[in-house]
Order: structure tokens, then C-alpha cells, then sequence
């Protein structure tokens, strides 16, 4: 596929980081490409992935980043390590409870981006869907037509999202408050959480 929604929202991930930034996790890092854009901004980056065949790929790349093959619901976490934590289209694979493992990971001052998916479920989901789907047609024509950055082929693991925003929305409120919340055009969400500094 030629164009990914997810690699589309990297340079709004990528505002997120907070200034003085140094250190970064990335949950759910494929192949490693959202990781490779981390280091390539002077971070040192820890990236972790349920599946071994998207770290094994993620591997044979050179770079500098630390790739660990683990489900991060059950992982160990350093605390209070990171500055910056992000978590690419794979919050949905596991209970979202899991958010708060990922902000006990965050440094005073840290930011945890979620990229997620939801499940349609109101009127306004339905709508921005329906706007998304010519925008869709014509990004992919013209992604086709520019250079892209060579990956590994790997087998992707999907998983059906199966919360709806306002579900997210309020479990976030409990589990990250204080966190916003917007909805995407192309079928995603994007959460943004920082943790206080005292």
C-alpha cells in the first residue's frame, strides 16, 4: 500500500514532542520507520513490538534505537524514564487500561501521543468518514507517484477496534486527565497527555 494513514499523521506526532526532549519509547513500532524519524531528531529511543517479525525487519536497519520483541500490556517499564512516548495505531490491540503502564513510563514534563483507532459509532464519525473516503482516493494516487522509504515487507497484525471515541474519551478521563482528544479524518484519534511536572 502505498499510502498509510498512519505514516500520514507522523508530522503531527512529531509537534507533540516536548522542547529538551532526550529520551522516547515507541509502543507498537512495526518496522520501525515513526522510530527511525525519533532518533533522526537526537532522542534515544527504546521501541517495543508484539510482533518478531516487524522487529526482526525493524532490526536489519541500522540505527542507533533499542528494539525489544514484548506485549506491552505485560512488559516491564521503567519508571519515570521518558520524555516522550508514542503509540502508533496499536492501543486498540490490547485493554486500553494499558495507558496508564505507558504514563507510569513518562518523566516529569513527558508526553504520551496516541495515534488510535475507534469504532464509528455517532453521527459525526459517520460524516468525517464520508469526507474521508474521495481524500483517501486522492492521497493514495498521488503518494503512488512519489518515492517512498523502503521498508522490509512484513505481515501486518490487525486487530477490529472496539471502542468508540466517547468510550476512549471518558476512560482517558480517568486514566490521563487532563488529556485531549480530536478526532482525525483518516479513521483516527489523536490523544495527547502531559504528565505534571510536580
Amino acid at each position: 500500500m502505498s499510502f498509510s494513514h498512519n505514516d500520514h499523521y507522523h508530522p503531527l506526532l512529531l509537534k507533540q514532542i516536548p522542547e529538551g526532549a532526550g529520551t522516547a519509547l515507541d509502543v507498537g513500532c512495526g518496522t520501525g520507520l515513526f522510530t527511525r524519524r525519533l532518533a533522526a531528531r537526537g532522542l534515544v529511543v527504546d521501541a517495543i513490538d508484539s510482533s518478531a517479525e516487524a522487529v526482526e525487519a525493524a532490526r536489519s536497519i541500522p540505527g542507533p534505537v533499542q528494539y525489544e520483541h514484548a506485549d506491552i500490556a505485560v512488559a516491564e517499564l521503567p519508571r519515570g524514564k521518558y520524555d516522550f512516548v508514542s503509540c502508533l495505531a496499536s492501543i486498540h490491540h490490547v485493554p486500553f487500561e494499558t495507558v496508564s503502564r505507558l504514563r507510569g513510563s513518562l518523566a516529569p514534563g513527558g508526553v504520551l501521543a496516541i495515534l488510535g483507532c475507534y469504532r464509528e459509532s455517532v453521527p459525526a464519525d459517520y460524516a468525517v468518514s464520508l469526507c474521508a473516503v474521495p481524500v483517501n482516493a486522492a492521497a493514495r494516487l498521488l503518494s503512488a507517484a512519489r518515492p517512498q522509504e523502503a521498508e522490509a515487507p512484513t505481515e501486518m497484525v490487525v486487530a477490529k477496534a472496539m471502542m468508540t471515541l466517547p468510550e476512549i474519551a471518558a476512560e482517558a478521563a480517568t486514566l490521563l486527565p487532563g488529556a485531549s482528544i480530536r478526532r482525525l479524518l483518516f479513521w483516527r484519534y489523536l490523544l495527547v497527555y502531559k504528565e505534571p511536572i510536580s
